[in-house]
């Protein structure tokens, strides 16, 4: 089977599909030289990709010579993935909100719409949240919800596997019914999956960002909470209750043991390092003004601050904070020994350069292996960037495979 002209074929059309996601469009020419096949055989694939509606013709090429090393000649054919030949959706729900954006199959957002979280004591259930936050992003790019072919909902915590609930995610309003996953599936017409949102930025890194190319990297996420997303073999690693990665209970020495950290909803990394106590930290050092606010974005602020400043009480603002987060950082560096270390989250990429250099030389004294430490790539909406890639991955592959393996 594996060497049937069928099967042969199918996968040649792959290879075209992922250049052209990859390069954008390309002429015959292009896509010939970088498979490797011939410029009939590769006119019979584009042929056929766009008899199933899998890509377009966009134009014709500039000056140049067609041969890859320039650009195309001045009468060369253009194609490129239809982006109408499906459409995936991504959600990201904090305590405040829940945000969903629709993306064609080209990974460009065409729709996005945000529904206020009501709180803890409204009797809207969340599968009516839910559906109306990907309703509005479907209405705003103009299509419907059966043209959505898969959703992938992005929530602090994780889903237990055996039990179905939510769990490490108390601060989520509504999230906890045992009914919600059937609730969902209900209310919405398409397959729907659900991930951490730390392992959703992880996701986008390892995809588009700083973390591109590497199999093996843990991503500390600081913002509204610390926690952290750990990829090993290039797959994300999520534990066995899914709860892998959430070293905001992790003990550490600098703060008091916490017991029944689940019920507090905190724990040791989280009260060394977490965005809520910086401005504290701020306080005690003599840092003015500390501005009142959420905390992730008075930790954003006062950091950001700090490394540009970067000396007097700003500066001991920094290096403490370094430590701290290079305290836990440590931990993870002993027992997974990555080989690099993504900083993400505003409470962290807020501090550069600068911050970056002191947690990097901070953790090569507390730790044994010395991975290089990075700062995040993807600063806007990661989490709801990483629930889109999610899922047109997998739609992507269904598309893909049902077409040229027809």
């Amino acid at each position: 089977m594996a060497g049937t002209p069928r099967v042969l074929r199918a996968m040649n059309d792959r290879a075209a599909l992922d250049l052209l996601l990859e390069h954008g469009p390309l002429s015959r020419t292009r896509i010939g030289r970088l498979t490797g096949l011939s410029k009939p055989t590769a006119s019979q694939l584009l042929a056929r990709l766009e008899a199933a509606g899998l890509v377009v013709a966009t134009g014709t090429g500039g000056p140049g010579d067609g041969s890859g090393a320039g650009r195309p000649g001045p009468n060369a054919q253009l194609y490129a993935v239809n982006p109408t030949a499906a459409y995936a959706a991504g959600l990201d729900v904090t305590p405040e909100r829940v945000l969903a954006a629709v993306a064609d199959i080209t990974g460009r957002t065409v729709g996005e719409h945000a529904v206020p979280t009501p709180g803890r004591r409204s009797a809207e259930p969340v599968a009516h949240q839910v559906a109306a936050a990907l309703d509005g992003a479907v209405k705003a790019a103009g299509l419907v919800r059966s043209d959505v072919r898969r959703l992938v909902i992005g929530t602090p915590g994780a889903f237990d596997p055996t039990t179905g609930r939510l769990r490490y995610a108390s601060h989520l309003p509504g999230w906890h019914s045992p009914a919600l996953l059937d609730d969902i599936a209900a209310a919405l017409p398409m397959p729907v999956e659900y991930e951490n949102d730390v392992n959703l930025v992880a996701l986008a890194e390892q995809r588009l960002g700083a973390a591109k190319g590497h199999d093996d990297f843990v991503l500390l996420w600081n913002e509204g909470g610390i926690g952290a997303a750990v990829v090993l073999g290039g797959r994300l690693h999520r534990g066995f209750t899914g709860g892998a990665g959430e070293v905001g209970f992790l003990p550490v020495p600098g703060v008091p043991l916490v017991r029944h950290v689940t019920k507090a909803n905190s724990g040791g990394f989280q009260e060394l390092a977490g965005s809520q106590v910086v401005p504290r930290l701020a306080r005690e050092l003599g840092v003015t003004p500390v501005p009142d606010g959420p905390y992730a974005e008075v930790a954003a602020e006062l950091v950001g601050r700090a490394a540009d400043v970067n000396s007097g009480p700003h500066r001991r603002l920094l290096v403490t904070y370094a430590t701290g987060v290079a305290t836990g950082l440590a931990a993870l560096v002993s027992v997974l020994d990555p080989e690099l270390i993504v900083l993400s989250g505003s409470a962290l990429t807020s501090g550069g350069e600068p911050l970056r250099a002191l947690v990097q030389a901070e953790l090569a004294e507390l730790a044994a292996s010395r991975p290089r430490l990075v700062l995040g790539d993807v600063l806007e909406r990661p989490v709801l960037r990483g629930a889109l890639e999610s899922a047109l991955a997998t739609t992507r592959d269904e598309v893909f495979d049902t077409l040229t393996l027809r």
